[in-house]
């Protein structure tokens, strides 16, 4: 699976973890940042990975920082997509098969490596499924559309 990945300065080293673990099984990561230990403001790199998922330039994203939920905030922001903070396995299996996610956040803040590897390892075993859930997706996406303002 080919996967954009971002974090924060207060992520960079799990990310790296992440992206180590995920690439020897045989995963394909693309880096768009951060790669320092200066402080970054994370809603650039949210964006720049929710863009490239918006765009069909990969099939999911994942975003670090401290406790997830800026990156998520931002990547939601992002017409068509669809981000989850995921610190436990419940909420990162319903993230894809109640919400069909395609950004998965986390806070590396608030978990540890061991916990982001068994929940990525999850997360990218999953996959949607038409159910129940298709018919309150679409109705988010008619909320979203409602409220997105055309260039």
């Amino acid at each position: 699976m080919k996967i954009a990945i971002g974090c924060d300065n207060l992520a960079m080293d799990l990310k790296n973890k992440v992206i180590e673990e995920f690439t020897k099984r045989g995963h394909t990561f693309v880096d768009m940042g951060c790669n320092g230990n200066d402080s970054v403001d994370y809603p650039e790199i949210g964006e720049k990975v929710a863009d490239a998922v918006a765009a069909g330039d990969f099939e999911r994203g994942i975003l670090i920082c401290g406790t997830g939920i800026g990156m998520s905030i931002t990547a939601n922001k992002v017409p068509g997509v669809f981000a989850a903070v995921c610190h436990d396995i419940y909420s990162t299996e319903r993230s894809i098969l109640s919400n069909n996610a395609q950004i998965m956040c986390m806070g590396a803040l608030v978990i540890g490596p061991s916990t982001a590897i068994t929940l990525v390892d999850r997360w990218l075993g999953l996959t949607f499924k038409e159910s129940p859930s298709a018919k309150k997706i679409a109705k988010i996406k008619e909320i979203e559309a409602k409220h997105t303002i055309s260039a």
